[in-house]
């Protein structure tokens, strides 16, 4: 009995293609930042810096997204593989910090 509901109530498994479309969606309307291409990695700018890269791992099973630190030219990365839509969640909320921080540097 235990193992039938534990089926019901598993989550849909992750799609990481379907994931990386809805996070490049997400990530156009933020102002600030402007989708730089169509090719992989996909690349975010922000005030013509570079900011973001995200790509599918060589699986296709999980994003590899890499957020710079803060934007310049030749940025520093902070690199995350997520896996789940928790993480993209979770990742997308420390891009919004992120903008925020760097509008209050300016």
């Amino acid at each position: 009995m235990s193992d039938e509901l534990g089926d019901f109530f598993a989550l849909p498994p992750f799609k990481a293609d379907e994931a990386l479309v809805k996070l490049r969606r997400e990530l156009r309307e933020l102002k600030p930042l402007v989708e730089q291409g169509s090719s992989q990695p996909v690349r975010f700018a922000c005030k013509s810096q570079p900011v973001i890269e995200l790509a599918l791992d060589a699986e296709g099973a999980a994003l590899v997204a890499r957020l710079a630190k803060r934007p310049s030219a030749r940025p520093e990365w902070a690199s995350q593989t997520l896996r789940t839509s928790a993480e993209v969640r979770k990742w997308l909320d420390g891009v919004r910090q992120a903008l925020r921080r760097w509008d209050d540097e300016d």
